[in-house]
């Protein structure tokens, strides 16, 4: 019996993904939750075949509940998905361990060939992916400086480009405002960007927003 554990804060997208999987998988044991915490510890007491997350949860992110759940068991097969685009998380989410990269405008399409790729042993990678991968293998490629960010720092330079608060995006990640001015300073200093004008022209040159 195959058993899939859903991490999404939406109920109707975990609702949504369920039914997919029962159509294909009758028997299938679905665990279900909303937030990283309870994910996480889900993984440490039960045993499941597959993890589908959502990249983008309050709080933790889905990138770092993966990271988390490699660490407590390594061989587990995590599918991330995610409403952005391939090039901006697919080869951070590959680092960090996962078995497949899924948009969610595809998922009505493509998650029941991931989840069967998975059960293979194998990565689910699309052609888009491929390449972006292939290309970051490649020692002489210089890095962006959006990709010399960390996981965390990346994602604060995304909202801030869309023009979000210091306090919103602290209340939006549940961490403190002076943490998240202390991530701002850092993706200035690593980028060499002067302000939020600067960050926001960034992103929309790159493509990120």
């Amino acid at each position: 019996m195959l058993k899939v554990l859903i991490a999404d804060d939406h109920a109707i997208v975990r609702k949504g993904l369920r039914q997919l999987i029962l159509e294909e998988y009758p028997t299938a044991h679905i665990g279900e939750v909303g937030d990283v915490e309870s994910l996480v510890n889900l993984v440490i007491k039960e045993l499941w075949d597959i993890v589908i997350c959502d990249i983008s949860m309050p709080g933790r992110s889905g990138l770092e509940a993966l990271q988390q759940i490699k660490e407590i068991k390594p061989t587990l097969p995590v599918l991330i998905m995610s409403m952005h685009p391939e090039d901006q998380y697919a080869v951070r989410v590959f680092r960090a361990g996962a078995s497949g990269y899924l948009s969610k405008d595809a998922v009505h399409l493509e998650l029941i060939g991931a989840i069967r790729t998975m059960q293979n042993g194998r990565k689910f990678i699309t052609p888009g992916i491929a390449e972006k991968l292939v290309g970051a293998l490649d020692t002489d490629k210089k890095l962006e400086p959006h990709e010399q960010l960390s996981n965390r720092e990346f994602d604060v330079l995304k909202m801030l480009a869309a023009g979000k608060s210091i306090t919103e995006i602290a209340e939006q990640l549940s961490l403190s405002a002076t943490t998240v001015s202390t991530y701002r300073a850092r993706i200035i200093e690593k980028t060499g960007l002067k302000n939020n004008a600067d960050i926001t022209r960034y992103a929309l040159e790159k493509g990120l927003i």
